[in-house]
């Protein structure tokens, strides 16, 4: 089996462990992962031989822009502070307590290097948590925190990381200079996020076309990556305010066909590459374990401790951080989203899973030092670090559903429906609105002012049904009967359209490009 071989299995995979993940109640990322391991284990697979240095570039961009489209920035601000809680500080103090701990009792590990392991295993994953916590009905508040700690924290995992390498490269460390990278770095990096976000909404305007304007969608994170990383600033972090610039300044409202084109593109993109970036994991097993050799229990020992200490540093971060949010939220009565339970600070804790950040950094450690010398304890920071990897992805995304059932922890379904209603009163109201401003300027017939009024009022009910009394509920319901049988009616009129335009297709003389256009035709007339 070739490396092509292998990538396309790993695809097959990612579209397979979808399904089968909804069917058994376990998330995607871990079977994939699991499914890594098994073929991992099988003699014929071979090991994979992506370079290192690609694995981020790759892989983060897509992740992370597919994931930004599931929030706002108004989101972003008003969890500002749990999220600098979680993303920055927590990580600051994991990485700390992994690197004094590390650096005790791992012969030839020193402090550089320790600091090193313990940036890359401090931040959870942020394709994990989500795929995890979007599956099993969690409150929404939790998961916008998930979501908020998964994006940002990376971004100081990654800088942290790059400051600790080089200090074990070159042999020195200044705190004066590593503070200087940090704060380059992210100021780079939000100028090229605003200026790649700002000219890309202004092409996204000029081109028009659906299609394209879903292919620029798919360059942007990797520009936004690239250019940020060759001026020396985070690459995470310009995807990430590029994707938040894109989300807030949407060019076209109206522009329906572009937005489903878009949504439908990415939600393959994020299945696709979040498969292979999981199924990379398990088979990764190969290389790990020809690095013990002969060393396995000493090693799986000190696996085993930071393992223990990436957990147990959570929780206690966790349970004074979620006690002053609250305090904090209470005193300023903003409008932020907090665990409001030590249930749901449970779950938020368990739900720290690492996955594709750790393994790129893990693999991406030098060779060797600036003198020519081995970089220390590398093969020992590479197993330990895929010992957290696998037992918090496989042990926490395992046994996380049977949690959150345990705990009784649940979406706010009553308020969730509060907000429907609200959006849905608004949205009808807003056409209302808009067909008396239309009467006023236009004269329109009695029946089609009467029609328009009814489209009106169907545009909120049947969003929310719960707007309208039992009556006219009653009498929304016999027409939206009708409306179906209508629609049924038309669907299949037009699916003998389309299949006797697709028979054109083989008759003589018929030129397939026009038959394509008058397809797509058909097919956008079906859609609205």
């Amino acid at each position: 089996m070739d490396q092509l071989a292998l990538v396309l299995i790993l695809l097959l995979g990612a579209v397979l462990t979808v399904p089968l993940g909804e069917r058994f109640g376990l998330p995607a990322p871990v079977l994939m992962t699991l499914a890594g391991i098994g073929m991992a284990l099988l003699p014929f697979v071979p090991n994979v031989e992506i370079p290192p240095d690609y694995i981020l570039p790759l892989v983060l961009p897509p992740l992370l822009y597919a994931a930004v489209q599931r929030t706002s920035w108004r989101q972003f601000t008003a969890n500002i502070r749990p999220i600098l809680l979680l993303a920055v500080a927590l990580v600051f103090v994991t990485t700390a307590a992994v690197a004094a701990v590390a650096n005790s009792f791992v012969p030839g590990l020193p402090i550089a290097a320790a600091v090193a392991l313990g940036a890359l295993v401090a931040p959870p994953d942020p394709v994990a948590a989500t795929a995890v916590a979007g599956s099993l009905g969690l409150p929404r508040r939790l998961v916008s925190i998930l979501e908020g700690e998964g994006l940002f924290n990376d971004v100081t995992a990654i800088v942290l990381y790059h400051v600790a390498i080089t200090a074990a490269v070159s042999g020195s460390f200044s705190w004066p200079s590593a503070v200087g990278l940090l704060v380059l770095s992210a100021v780079v990096a939000v100028v090229v996020g605003l200026v790649l976000g700002w000219l890309t909404n202004k092409l996204m305007g000029l081109l028009g076309d659906a299609t394209l304007q879903t292919g620029l969608t798919l360059l942007v994170p990797f520009v936004s990556y690239v250019l940020a990383e060759e001026l020396h600033g985070s690459g995470v972090l310009a995807v990430l305010v590029t994707a938040l610039y894109l989300a807030e300044n949407a060019v076209d409202a109206d522009d329906v066909l572009g937005r489903i084109t878009g949504q439908t593109f990415w939600q393959i993109v994020d299945t696709l590459v979040t498969g292979i970036a999981f199924g990379l994991i398990g088979l990764e097993l190969h290389n790990v374990f020809g690095i013990a050799s002969g060393r396995q229990w000493e090693m799986f020992g000190w696996g085993a401790a930071i393992v223990a200490v990436v957990v147990g540093v959570r929780l206690l971060w966790l349970l004074p951080a979620t006690w002053l949010a609250k305090r904090l939220h209470k005193l300023r009565d903003v409008d932020e989203e907090i665990p409001t339970t030590w249930r749901e600070t449970v779950v938020m804790w368990w739900s720290g899973m690492r996955g594709v950040a750790s393994v790129a950094l893990a693999l991406a450690i030098p060779l060797k030092t600036e003198d020519g010398s081995p970089f220390p304890a590398r093969d020992e920071i590479i197993f330990i670090a895929f010992c957290v990897i696998m037992a918090t992805l496989i042990a926490q995304g395992l046994t996380l559903p049977w949690l959150v059932r345990r705990l009784g922890v649940r979406a706010d379904a009553d308020k969730e429906r509060e907000l429907e209603r609200t959006l849905a009163l608004r949205a009808a109201k807003a056409a209302k609105r808009r067909l008396k401003e239309i009467e006023e300027v236009e004269e329109l017939p009695e029946d089609v002012t009467e029609r328009l009024q009814r489209g009106a009022f169907d545009i909120g009910a049947r969003i929310s049904p719960d707007l309208v009394d039992d009556e006219r509920r009653e009498r929304y319901a016999k027409r939206v009967d009708r409306w179906k049988a209508v629609q049924r009616i038309q669907r299949e009129m037009m699916s003998a359209a389309r299949h006797e335009v697709l028979a054109a297709r083989s008759e003589p003389g018929a030129d397939p490009e026009v038959v394509d256009r008058v397809l797509h035709h058909l097919d956008i007339r079906s859609l609205r």
